[in-house]
């Protein structure tokens, strides 16, 4: 099971990111753009999650992952770490947020990391 020291080093091995303290927990930062933060104790993450996506993972994985109210207006969602399942799910999951957060510069220098080929491309 991932802890908070996964977070951090998988999420500072993304490019051009920064650690932050913001409202009191740390937030992972591309480029100045947040897009992991620790909160609840660093027992979860909230990252950057399209909505449609969101409520779909929600549903799918109630046990996993949910929206915190005060961010429900915001394309963000939470998982417990407790609830993912290595450190191949998470460094996934802090992927795909740093590539919403992203500048175009950074996913064209780092197409790895890029965003999947759309089908017919």
């Amino acid at each position: 099971m991932p802890d908070a020291e996964d977070v951090r080093r998988i999420a500072l091995s993304l490019p051009d990111t920064t650690e932050k303290i913001a409202w009191s927990m740390p937030t992972f930062r591309v480029a100045g753009k947040m897009f992991a933060t620790l909160p609840e104790d660093e027992t979860s993450i909230a990252v950057r999650c399209p909505k449609e996506e969101r409520d779909e993972l929600v549903l799918a994985e109630p046990g996993k992952f949910w929206i915190a109210d005060h961010e429900a207006q915001f394309a963000w969602v939470r998982a417990y770490l407790s609830a993912i399942e290595d450190e191949a799910e998470l460094r996934d999951i802090l992927a795909d947020s740093w590539r919403q957060a992203a500048p175009s510069r950074l996913l064209d220098a780092y197409p790895a990391l890029g965003l999947p080929d759309e089908p017919g491309e």
